[in-house]
């Protein structure tokens, strides 16, 4: 019975493939494996269209944070400049400040050498 079982289960698997094998390279079938074929491959198609506008946004994005970044450091260098300027105007205003000094201590020395 056990081996019986094994056998008519043989057949059987065999009978189904040999239909399986008829069935799928029917005309029919081709036909049907073409049309999933052609909707796949436009599927790809939109799915590299997809990717390709993306990949132009991404180096849009990356041009315009770009010129962003260069706007910054242009305007953080002429703050710097701006910062320099007042540095040496102030130095130049104390620099006439301790000359007016040193010709003031000039004067007096010269009065009481004089004197």
């Amino acid at each position: 019975m056990f081996e019986v079982k094994h056998v008519c289960l043989l057949v059987g698997g065999t009978l189904l493939g040999s239909a399986g094998v008829k069935l799928l390279s029917s005309k029919d079938a081709k036909k049907a494996y073409t049309h999933v074929t052609a909707a796949v491959m436009r599927c790809a198609d939109t799915v590299m269209d997809t990717a390709t506008t993306l990949k132009e946004n991404c180096g849009d994005i990356k041009a315009d944070a770009k010129d962003i970044n260069e706007k910054r450091r242009e305007e953080e260098r002429l703050k710097e400049i701006e910062d320099a300027k007042a540095v040496i105007a102030e130095a130049e205003a104390r620099l006439e400040e301790l000359e007016a000094e040193n010709e003031d201590l000039s004067e007096a020395d010269a009065a009481t050498a004089g004197a």
